[in-house]
């Protein structure tokens, strides 16, 4: 499940978002969570991991595997800042790749 880049006003402002499945066998475990982390420090832009009412850090492994996120579970990866855009691309591209796990 994708969707196009979208713009939407929440709490914290303006922000770029993106719906994301977990494919992995066994979810968004140590390694893909670990991964996930690495990623998201490369970039500027603020970014963060919804899972239903939970929002955590993306570039802290241990706010993600708060999630508990498990396959099949649909995330919303939300991202502000200048490159926003690309955060939220590649870190999608890890989600559709299956985090080469």
């Amino acid at each position: 499940m994708t969707e196009t880049n979208q713009s939407t006003v929440g709490e914290q402002g303006e922000y770029l978002s993106r719906q994301v499945v977990v494919a992995n066998e066994h979810g968004l475990h140590a390694r893909p969570a670990g991964k996930l982390a690495q990623r998201a420090q490369g970039f500027a832009a603020q970014i963060r991991i919804v899972l239903d009412e939970q929002e955590v850090d993306a570039k802290s492994i241990l706010d993600v595997l708060t999630l508990a996120a498990g396959p099949g579970d649909v995330l919303e990866i939300r991202a502000t800042g200048a490159d926003a855009a690309q955060a939220v691309e590649a870190l999608e591209t890890l989600f559709h790749k299956r985090f080469n796990d």
